[in-house]
């Protein structure tokens, strides 16, 4: 039972690491309306003149 209770431990000590390492890389994109444009500074889109 020992050898049991430790390989659970184990797995539950490791999975959170190893599902980090999955979503490592990704990286989202956001699709602002048209006549805007992304401002990373604002987290939003802006308008864009001209």
């Amino acid at each position: 039972m020992t050898i049991k209770l430790l390989l659970a431990a184990t797995a539950l000590a490791v999975s959170p690491v190893l599902a980090i390492a999955q979503c490592s890389g990704h990286q989202q994109v956001m699709t602002c309306a048209e006549g805007t444009q992304y401002d990373p500074d604002k987290n939003d889109c802006i308008v864009v003149t001209g």
